[in-house]
């Protein structure tokens, strides 16, 4: 799993690990991840084994996804979940902001998918949940190439779920929208943002980072092991 150590991501290890699931996160958030570690690894026979790493650099990336193999045996999920949904504004926007933007939001899904492939081949099965955004269907603004990302997730979801599906493996995406997460809480949810949420949303309640670690977990299990392809919106009504 991929940005493990906070928001939505902490909460997807905590409900896989609740499972009895062996999990492995990458995130650069040393000290976050350590008190998730603590948090829920007290509880559980099997602690969430943490990686620092740079998703930036692939190299690194790819070195660490093999790593985690070996310690675990095997991988049968892949959970795409680490973005940065930093505003800025179309005119700012330079060659370099892009390519470190599109580095964070949508180049680790590809290469994390191709990294774990070798190991759920072999496997003859393997469920794969990138996690994009309501953001580019709103369409969200303040945030054009994030929103690019997240749309071409959908995209890259819907063209591997084709690619891989006679070797068993699923793939699914996973569009949150208005989370509660700390992190949006302390940087965005002024009040009147939380008043154009509730306007915007059928449900009239914040969405916690719970609901969306369950949808997570259904699309992991086999219970959903007849589902493929699909974009799943968790935003209270939202879109």
């Amino acid at each position: 799993m991929t940005g493990g150590a906070t928001g939505i991501g902490s909460s997807i290890v905590a409900h896989f690990v609740g499972q009895g699931a062996r999990v492995a996160f990458f995130d650069v958030q040393d000290e976050q991840a350590q008190h998730l570690i603590d948090s829920v690894g007290a509880e559980v026979d099997s602690a969430p084994v943490y990686f620092h790493c740079d998703l930036t650099d692939v190299a690194e990336m790819l070195a660490r996804v093999r790593e985690a193999i070996a310690t675990l045996g095997g991988v049968d999920v892949l959970v795409n979940n680490a973005a940065n949904d930093q505003r800025h504004k179309i005119e700012e926007v330079t060659e370099e902001y892009f390519d470190a933007s599109i580095a964070v939001n949508l180049r680790p899904q590809f290469f994390m998918i191709q990294a774990v492939l070798p190991a759920m081949k072999a496997a003859g099965r393997g469920s794969i949940i990138n996690m994009s955004s309501i953001s580019w269907m709103i369409p969200s603004t303040g945030v054009p190439v994030y929103v690019t990302a997240k749309a071409a997730i959908v995209g890259l979801t819907r063209t591997m779920a084709h690619e891989l599906g006679a070797s068993g493996i699923r793939v699914n995406a996973v569009l949150p929208g208005a989370i509660a997460t700390e992190k949006q809480k302390r940087l965005v949810y002024t009040p009147e943002y939380k008043a154009e949420i509730m306007a915007a949303q059928a449900l009239k309640r914040d969405i916690q980072p719970e609901d969306v670690a369950r949808l997570v977990l259904f699309l992991a299990a086999d219970d959903s092991s007849a589902i493929t392809n699909q974009a799943y919106v968790v935003d209270g009504g939202w879109v």
